[in-house]
């Protein structure tokens, strides 16, 4: 008896940070709407009412103003902790579904659907679910490898019959080869706008095409990952699902200022910050970091400015995921390359060779340094409990000038008890 085929699902949201403004902003459903970057710089998010304005995705706002007076489209600043909220709350809803499932973003999930009878009632059923209990609209894509459920999530979305579900499986070799025929390549997971230039010049259009190209002559001009995808779209399964999240070798914190920054104690403070959730996030993984680095950045796009862009790491004394010790470095590197004539517009922090809490190599030369274990545990406690930053460093948020600019905001519906919506 031959094994059984593959259902890994890709559950994917809608216009993601578009659909959650429009749960709390019904009038909104049909006005075309999009959500703005970091700084309002860009579009990051599109109703489907804006794509058919012809707005693209990572298009600058400023660009867009004329098109948004002539069709009254409206932007919003990105308001990442009600995107996170809404996206614990439909995971958890997809958890229910089956034993084994991935986050894969803040807005895609594979849930492994294999066994389980009638997959179309049970999608649908997902869909439903997530709808009711959220306000989110999801499409289903079902594929025997993680690249063919992504393409079939691609269908789903683009094809009204499909009613927001599509089965690979469900196809015949003679559909699968009609359908593949009729999609662009840069739709595969993985393939950017410079592979597919690449690809075009061997011949390489369609997804079919890199389905059925000479294995060899792929391999050799594109390399092993490019064979996996190629596999992949054969039904050959090489992206396995990941039960649990390898921890990062490599934490990065940074952020561009809403405001050009000029003063030494406004760095620091912004920095103060980022070590702040950087160790979070190692403390997260019980692991600690034995390098750090800091960088600073003036505004590239400002020719007519000045440029200055430092980059200092330091080994620390012993790895650590202390959030005292690290800021206390972060302070020094940034004394060290601060010079007052540069206006910066970005820094942030980078946290390397990280390793398990559970492997620390001593020092026979150097004291055994006191523990602030405790401290961090009741830290990340009671920020977990009332929100994020609510206990800080005492370098840590003394200064707005760095923050970022959010003018459009919606307020944090889910997560702040002064902006629970009144009914």
């Amino acid at each position: 008896m031959g094994k059984a085929v593959q259902q890994l699902a890709l559950v994917d949201c809608n216009n993601f940070y578009v659909s959650c403004e429009r749960v709390f902003r019904p009038d909104l459903a049909q006005v075309p709407l999009v959500v703005l970057s970091n700084n309002d710089g860009c579009v990051v998010s599109r109703s489907n009412e804006a794509k058919a304005l012809g707005v693209k995705m990572g298009q600058p706002w400023f660009e867009c103003k004329a098109l948004a007076e002539q069709h009254g489209m409206l932007a919003m600043s990105s308001n990442y902790a009600l995107y996170a909220d809404m996206s614990n709350r439909v995971m958890q809803i997809l958890s229910d579904f089956a034993p084994r499932h991935e986050v894969y973003s803040i807005d895609e999930c594979f849930v492994d659907l294999t066994g389980l009878p009638k997959l179309r009632e049970l999608s649908y059923a997902m869909r439903e679910r997530v709808g009711q209990w959220t306000g989110i609209p999801v499409c289903v894509g079902i594929g025997p490898t993680k690249t063919l459920a992504k393409l079939a999530n691609h269908v789903a979305k683009r094809h009204p019959r499909s009613r927001g579900v599509f089965n690979y499986n469900d196809l015949s070799d003679a559909q699968k080869s009609h359908l593949l025929q009729r999609i662009p390549v840069d739709e595969v997971w993985g393939v950017g706008r410079q592979l597919t230039r690449r690809l075009s010049q061997h011949g390489i259009t369609t997804v079919l095409d890199l389905r059925d190209a000479h294995v060899a002559t792929l391999r050799a001009e594109f390399g092993v990952v490019m064979e996996k995808t190629q596999r992949e779209l054969q039904e050959i399964a090489c992206i396995e699902m990941q039960d649990v999240q390898p921890a990062r070798q490599q934490i990065i914190c940074s952020r561009s200022f809403g405001q050009m920054v000029t003063e030494l104690p406004v760095l620091q403070d912004a920095l103060s910050t980022f070590v702040a959730n950087a160790c979070a996030k190692l403390r997260a993984q019980n692991s600690h970091a034995a390098v750090m680095q800091v960088f600073l950045q003036t505004n590239r796009f400002r020719r007519d400015l000045p440029q200055y862009m430092p980059s200092l790491a330091v080994p620390l004394p012993e790895p650590t995921d202390d959030t005292l010790e690290v800021n206390r470095w972060a302070h020094h590197l940034c004394h060290r390359m601060f010079k007052p004539e540069y206006a910066y517009k970005k820094a942030g922090v980078v946290l390397s060779e990280i390793s398990p809490v559970t492997h620390r190599q001593g020092d026979l030369l150097e004291p055994v340094r006191a523990s602030n274990t405790r401290l961090m545990v009741a830290l990340d406690t009671l920020n977990q409990r009332f929100g994020r930053g609510t206990v800080k460093v005492s370098t840590q948020g003394a200064y707005t000038q760095w923050q970022m600019r959010q003018e459009r905001k919606s307020p944090n519906y889910t997560t702040d008890w002064q902006d629970i919506p009144m009914v």
